[in-house]
């Protein structure tokens, strides 16, 4: 009998990603299609999706808009070969260019453990602490490491990055402070791309911004707010303590942006009384990565904790009176306030976070400030070798930043350092400036030396002879890091067991399906994550030449024309850093073209009631007014009260910001209207990409009406959330709005001249992390894309069918079908039993499962989003923990089980708790293993939490040694 042969072709394609990418296997697709009650994928999208907005299903190559087609797709070992090659057009040279990016060195056990671990990268937000106590512990000794050093009362729990810290500091002092004025003082010495990010923030809201020479003394005038640098931009040490004092006798708050490491070495700027403290802890461990990610920090004085953005990790009690930790106070209260949220930052950079809170905790702080003074020594002996071959050294006080003055010569200087592989500043033409890090060396400083033309300097004769480059009374004398976990884990063993029993508190990817609706919490492949700890990529300086970093702008540019290509836009800016910080990015270009148009009076945002709450924020942070549209009880958008809402402003309607498709988790067959109602008055349409998982290959936002999209990276492109960041949420646009894209002082490649200022720090973002959505698409393709949408809508489908008969599925839309997710009303079974969503969701844990989404978009309900990474055996995994659980919420409400006492008010459930003494009316193993499974079991470390507890009583930093003991 003669064997068929495979083609050659076939074997060399090997298996495809997509393949691997999504969950569910032919066989078991078909099984959901017949429980949904349809014979295809397509006849599925058919149903589900308006006819009215959908694409053809085919990527059709370049259209009459120029767009670039996608490539095919091709398998794990072809892409990273292709970002091999282009990691190797990138330049890596000596990186001593300074202005907040440093050399640093990644401890092995921290890199391979935490940074390319997926129990830590597939983590989602803490939002069920019960189940995520190990980075909240690690989050909280990230704070304390900052409140330690800055010598503030307060730290939260990271920034987006050092600029944008600096911007919400200035809006906090606005909001917290009573002057009437709304001027803000920058100190002239300050790194540039925080200036110019501050005052792309200040504008909208009607903030003075004036940068000034401070080393003549204070202006004269009012002000609310004043920012200082420690050290200068310049690297200058200076003493602040007068201007603070000054500032504070005239009405004023101050905010002083420091370099964490200095502050092993230098007095921190809370002893001298500043009210904010921001920076960035990049150089505690996390790679330049030719701008991010990287975890800023944001700490404040004791009264301001109240105005504290972004998160916050505080101490409260779990059921049984032990120590356990959750989020704190407003975290998520722009859901709440909306456009009186105090910002619009709904995450973190948890994941650097944890890196920088390892690094301190691998160090200790002797360790650190070894660091600090190896750091210092090599920037003084640098300065001293220079000064005797005649180089003027601008300042004599400084920590690891010198300012060199070269009559004319400057570009020459640089030039020399660059052909010795060094990248220094290049200021003016008649300075530049040089940091030293971690990283430096002996020979960088013989390199540089012969670079400025000095010869004949010895390192050790320069070092016995050269002192501190600091006065002694700027010195630091106060402890830091004196809580015991900074001072355990020396041995890489005790570190390495530290991060395991950490990670083994929570649950990430790597352990169950995450089913968050609007999280989409997807696979992250390995193939994708793997290049981002290249150094070819990791290595290099956001501000270095544009020509070092070749491969990582070709990478960049794909990026661009693919997520164009699938959107139906005309043109992407990758440098938002976050999905909020895109929404920002995207109302300030809507407010620029209407201003271009000579119609500044357009400021009315229109906001359906059931939208994200980081839209009202935003409109609000972007200096409109926000109006809400309301919905109808199908959860659309009402389209009789829009248009009256559209009418009744039609003279100043700037735009709407919807999500599509809809918070409610249906595909809203009106959009279309929508968007023609508030373009027929002359407004624009923001379209929320939060839910793009649901269109990718099925309909494009630029063609169905949208004029701009932020698109979250972080979701339906595969970056890794990392426990709650980092994230990326560039912006499409149309060709009107591209001139209005952001760019950036410091590299004018990063956008149109024409644009509206920086968002972020760097000016492509995050872009270390953009290999990861690259390769996603490289090995998707289109039909790989197309089919993972369908795919994580039928899932969506098979979950709703699955359970619409134990708990109703509140919105679904023409066929009865939903989107991507849906939402399970819990809101009547509450009511006949006292069983809350949040006994549901804490009773998930003893099944081994997360929670779903809580009580967003309506309260009382919970928001299924499966996405198309689970298989069936995970899908129907979760849909049997659901009816299992409606079984027992039924022996509740007959009695069976009294009110107050049975496993869902009692859920979660600690080994602990089930080995000790048991009185309650149903069985241990009733409470543990509910499925009757004795299988692997996953063990919450605590029992449920007492939040209100934890705002009354709040403490957010490590407790003291006495705590763990009692």
């Amino acid at each position: 009998m003669t064997q068929a042969r495979i083609p050659l072709a076939a074997l060399e394609d090997g298996t495809q990603f997509a393949d691997r990418h999504i969950g569910p296997r032919a066989d078991e697709v078909a099984r959901m299609l017949d429980v949904i009650g349809v014979g295809s994928l397509e006849e599925l999208a058919d149903q589900a999706v308006p006819a009215s907005i959908r694409d053809s299903g085919q990527d059709d190559g370049a259209d009459d808009s120029g767009e670039t087609e996608l490539p095919p797709a091709v398998p794990e070992h072809v892409s990273l070969a292709e970002l091999r090659e282009l990691a190797g057009r990138n330049e890596l040279h000596t990186q001593m260019i300074g202005l907040g990016y440093y050399g640093t060195l990644t401890p092995a056990v921290i890199r391979r453990n935490v940074l390319e671990s997926p129990a830590w990268y597939t983590a989602y937000t803490p939002y069920q602490p019960e189940i995520s106590q190990g980075r909240l512990e690690a989050l909280l000794n990230f704070q304390t490491m900052v409140a330690d050093l800055t010598g503030m009362e307060l730290a939260n729990a990271s920034m987006l990055d050092e600029s944008t810290a600096a911007a919400e500091a200035m809006t906090l002092l606005r909001r917290a402070g009573r002057a009437p004025s709304a001027r803000f003082l920058v100190d002239a010495d300050t790194f540039p791309q925080t200036i110019a990010v501050i005052e792309t923030r200040a504008e909208p809201l009607g903030i003075e911004v004036e940068v000034v020479d401070l080393t003549a003394g204070l202006p004269e005038g009012d002000f609310f707010g004043l920012l200082l640098s420690q050290p200068a931009a310049s690297g200058a040490v200076r003493d602040d303590s007068a201007l603070v004092e000054a500032a504070h006798e005239r009405g004023a708050q101050v905010v002083v942006a420091a370099d964490i490491l200095s502050l092993t070495l230098l007095r921190p700027p809370g002893e001298i009384g500043a009210d904010v403290v921001v920076g960035s802890t990049q150089r505690f461990g996390v790679p330049m990565g030719f701008g991010g990610p990287h975890a800023g920090y944001l700490a404040v004085r004791k009264g301001l904790e109240r105005q504290l953005p972004g998160r916050l990790v505080g101490v409260s009690v779990d059921a049984d009176g032990n120590r356990a930790y959750r989020l704190a106070l407003q975290t998520r209260e722009q859901h709440i306030r909306r456009e009186k949220a105090t910002s619009n930052i709904c995450t973190a950079q948890v994941l650097l976070a944890i890196v920088a809170s390892m690094y301190a905790v691998y160090h200790g702080p002797e360790g650190l400030r070894s660091i600090a003074t190896r750091t210092h020594r090599m920037a003084a002996v640098l300065a001293a070798g220079l000064r005797a071959g005649g180089v003027e050294v601008v300042h004599d006080t400084f920590f690891d930043t010198l300012t060199l003055r070269l009559p004319g010569r400057a570009a020459e200087v640089v030039a020399s350092a660059r052909d010795r592989g060094i990248n220094i500043r290049h200021v003016s033409a008649d300075l530049v400036s040089v940091a030293c890090d971690e990283t430096t060396t002996r020979t960088h400083l013989k390199k540089l030396w012969a670079a400025f033309g000095v010869s004949g300097a010895d390192v050790d004769a320069l070092d016995a002879e050269t002192a501190d480059a600091y006065p002694a009374e700027l010195a630091r004398t106060s402890a830091y890091l004196t809580h015991p976990v900074f001072s355990t884990h020396r041995s890489e063993t005790s570190l390495l067991r530290y991060l395991r029993a950490l990670s083994d508190k929570d649950v990430a990817l790597d352990r169950s399906m995450i089913p968050l609706g609007s999280c989409t919490m997807k696979l992250n492949a390995t193939a994708e994550m793997e290049p981002i700890t290249w150094p070819a990529f990791a290595e290099l300086h956001p501000f270095a030449p544009a020509s070092d970093a070749a491969g990582l702008l070709r990478v960049v540019a794909d990026l661009e024309g693919w997520l164009a290509r699938l959107t139906g836009y005309d043109a992407v800016s990758l440098q938002p850093n976050a999905g909020s910080q895109g929404e920002f990015a995207g109302l300030l270009a809507i407010r620029a073209y209407h201003r271009s148009r000579g119609e500044s009076a357009r400021d009315v945002c229109l906001i359906p009631a059931s939208a994200h709450g980081t839209n009202a924020a935003s409109a609000a942070m972007a200096g409109m007014r926000v109006v809400v549209v309301r919905c109808d009880d199908e959860g659309n958008i009402d389209l009789d009260h829009l248009r009256s809402t559209v009418d009744q402003h039609r003279a100043d309607l700037a735009c709407i910001m919807i999500t599509y498709p809809s918070t409610h988790g249906v595909y809203e067959d009106t959009v279309r209207e929508v968007c023609a109602a508030v373009h027929d008055a002359g407004g624009q349409v923001y379209v929320d990409g939060a839910n793009l998982n649901a269109l990718i290959g099925l309909a494009r936002f630029g063609r169905f009406g949208a004029d701009v999209s932020h698109l979250n990276l972080h979701k339906t492109f595969c970056i890794p959330h990392g426990g709650g960041g980092p994230g990326v949420g560039p912006i499409g646009v149309r060709e009107h709005l591209a001139p209005f894209l952001p760019n950036h002082p410091l590299q004018p490649a990063a956008g149109p001249a024409t644009g509206v200022g920086p968002i972020s720090a760097a000016p492509w973002g995050s872009a270390s992390i953009l290999p990861i959505s690259w390769a996603y698409v490289r090995m998707m393709g289109f039909e790989g894309l197309r089919r993972a949408t369908m795919t994580a809508v039928a899932a969506a489908n098979y979950v709703a069918a699955r359970l619409t008969g134990h708990y109703p599925v509140l919105y679904t839309g023409a066929h009865g079908r939903v989107a991507h997710e849906c939402i399970l009303d819990l809101r009547g079974i509450t009511k006949a039993s006292g069983i809350t969503v949040d006994d549901v969701a804490k009773r998930l844990a003893d099944y081994g499962l997360h929670a779903p989404t809580m009580s967003f978009p309506v309260a009382g309900t919970l928001m299924v989003e499966p996405t198309e990474s689970e298989d069936l055996a995970e899908l129907d995994r979760f849909c049997d923990a659901m009816i299992a659980i409606r079984r027992e919420i039924e022996r509740v409400a007959a009695g069976d089980w009294p009110a107050e006492d049975n496993p869902l008010r009692n859920a979660p459930h600690t080994a602990e708790s089930i080995a000790g003494k048991w009185d309650h009316p149903y069985s241990r193993e009733e409470a543990a293993y509910p499925t009757g499974s004795t299988g692997p079991k996953l063990w919450p470390p605590v029992r449920r939490i007492d939040g209100a507890k934890g705002d009354r009583n709040l403490v957010c930093s490590c407790p003291p040694i006495e705590a763990y003991q009692s």
